[in-house]
């Protein structure tokens, strides 16, 4: 059996930024600091901050006056950043300058009185979080209405005050193919359909899905390292299958089943954009020392960008966050 590891993989410039939010916030402010829904979707990110002093909470009635707000990477309703705003907490935004992007966008269109269907996940926090801002900047009233479409059974269902006045937004972790087939039925639904200039699916996230595609036309089998409610990492196990792979989402090495390698010649591993590199090397240290030598390949073109932080933290990194998940959260092959 044979390995290979595409590239890029792993932690995003979104998560990055965000990561280091709360890290900036603990080295000026102390802990603990508090910061609403997980800063990004990973246990092994979560608790190496909670170790640090950082809080998560799910509503703002958890957050003492005058505390160190962060939120996350995912984005916020813009009520749930009014009502912090007017408590007076010391907030800072780790939301992805990308998602950022949409919710300017949603909150353009209510002000000039369109709708919005946004293309997402029930549920999801960056569903939320954009869903939230329309209407959300104070501006006058819309006439227009912002609705959910899941999938394409729901794009051939839904339903605006005025077909003529309709602009689409999605969420930017899903799949370029799934949003494309939605976006399909929506154009011919809705003849003059606003669309943004660009996709909103991320560029992290379509780097890694088209590595993804690479990856599985080189192996049979891939493991996939993410949490069970990381939206991007999913969609990276769907772009496998679809591309007629074996694939596996685990968390971690305690999570990995060696029965999912029977039969397997070459083994492909990835991570979503918001799981640390330390794991994936975990992984593969426990392949190491399970099955003896194997040989490893890289391929594809790891990233280079980076988003500014927030004003009012400091802007001195230190490491990069992928690198800062200490020893004993790491742990010994096959000890997670």
């Amino acid at each position: 059996m044979d390995i290979y590891l595409a590239n890029p993989r792993g932690f995003c410039a979104g998560v990055d930024r965000a990561i280091a939010v709360v890290e900036q916030a603990l080295n000026q402010f102390g802990a603990p600091v508090h910061v609403r829904h997980e800063i990004v979707h990973n246990p092994h990110v979560l608790n190496h901050l909670r170790a640090r002093g950082a809080v998560f909470v799910e509503s703002l009635d958890e957050v003492p006056n005058g505390a160190v707000l962060i939120f996350s990477a995912h984005g916020t309703p813009a009520d749930v950043e009014k009502a912090a705003q007017a408590r007076g907490l010391r907030v800072f935004d780790g939301t992805c300058p990308l998602v950022t992007k949409v919710h300017l966008e949603i909150a353009r269109h209510a002000r000039q009185g369109n709708s919005v269907i946004y293309i997402g996940h029930r549920g999801h926090a960056e569903t939320l979080g954009s869903m939230g801002h329309f209407q959300g900047d104070g501006g006058s009233e819309c006439t227009g209405k912002i609705v959910l479409v899941q999938n394409e059974e729901d794009a051939r269902q839904v339903s605006v005050p005025d077909p003529e006045r309709v602009a689409c937004a999605t969420q930017t972790t899903l799949s370029v193919l799934d949003t494309e087939s939605v976006l399909a039925i929506l154009r011919q639904r809705f003849p003059l359909l606003m669309e943004p200039p660009k996709a909103h699916i991320c560029y992290a996230t379509d780097n890694r899905q088209r590595a993804m595609t690479e990856l599985a036309r080189r192996c049979d089998t891939i493991l996939v390292l993410g949490a069970q409610n990381s939206s991007n990492s999913l969609r990276l196990v769907e772009v496998a299958l679809a591309c007629g792979a074996r694939a596996h989402l685990l968390s971690g090495v305690e999570a990995f089943d060696g029965s999912w390698l029977d039969g397997c010649e070459h083994l492909g591993i990835t991570a979503g954009a918001s799981s640390p590199e330390d794991v994936l090397q975990a992984l593969l240290a426990h392949l190491q020392y399970t099955f003896g030598p194997l040989p490893v390949r890289e391929f594809g073109e790891v990233e280079h960008i980076v988003f500014r932080l927030p004003r009012g933290l400091q802007h001195e990194r230190q490491a990069a966050p992928r690198r800062m998940l200490e020893t004993a959260e790491r742990g010994a092959p096959g000890h997670m």
